[in-house]
């Protein structure tokens, strides 16, 4: 039952799913569910493939998939994302940290999005469903596995998720390595590419802000999920 609670609980986090009833009366913290996060993405990536599943591969399947994926998640990576590269901007730690609660966006913000969703868009143009599913798993995976770094704030959702047990991050990966080999063509250097993206992101984040935050964890995801997809498109 505590599985399922915690399952429930990442698709509350990661979607719009109306599951909250089914969580139980205690408040859990989000880092007892890190492991469940890539069947998680496995399950936006299939409800967000169905144009890939029912048309095919084409530029138009694929940028109708991206669509339902970011109405299915509430642009919650996509916020993150902006919100991530407009804290490059800031002046120091504390700027920097000011910018990414902004409701607004920056240049910087809205260049990366156009620049993620261009990459998506054209590498999962000549990719399959199943290579869509891999690579929202291993992108939630990569969340997970950023959810070890220390917290940059006293507050917020990167501290108050919690720090999820080595063990949970593990499943984790091993759950994204099994949905990845799951999809045609070679998982070996789509994975690399979301482990460089996810360390690329950690890195940034240290430099930036010492630390994770929400938004580091929601950058790491669409950067790796995006890898991934790249990684594919560039093996067809």
């Amino acid at each position: 039952m505590a599985r399922l609670q915690q399952l429930a609980l990442a698709a509350v986090f990661l979607t719009r799913l109306p599951l909250g009833r089914v969580l139980p009366p205690r408040v859990m913290p989000l880092a007892e569910a890190a492991w469940a996060f890539p069947l998680i993405g496995a399950l936006i990536g299939a409800i967000a493939a169905l144009p890939l599943w029912a048309l095919g591969p084409g530029l138009l399947p694929a940028a109708l998939a991206l669509a339902l994926a970011v109405w299915l998640t509430g642009a919650l990576h996509e916020d993150a994302l902006a919100d991530f590269a407009d804290a490059g901007g800031g002046r120091d730690v504390a700027d920097r940290l000011r910018i990414m609660r902004e409701p607004t966006v920056g240049s910087f913000g809205i260049m990366a999005l156009l620049c993620a969703f261009a990459l998506r868009v054209s590498a999962l143009a000549v990719l399959g469903p199943w290579h869509l599913v891999a690579a929202a798993a291993t992108g939630r995976a990569a969340a997970a596995g950023l959810m070890l770094m220390p917290p940059a704030r006293a507050d917020g959702l990167g501290q108050g998720a919690g720090r999820p047990a080595p063990l949970a991050v593990g499943m984790a990966a091993a759950i994204a390595v099994l949905i990845l080999l799951l999809a045609p063509g070679r998982a070996l250097l789509p994975l690399l590419g979301a482990l460089a993206a996810a360390a690329a992101v950690a890195l940034r984040a240290r430099r930036l802000v010492g630390g994770q935050t929400g938004d580091v964890l929601g950058a790491a995801s669409l950067c790796a999920e995006t890898a991934v997809l790249v990684t594919f498109a560039l093996l067809t």
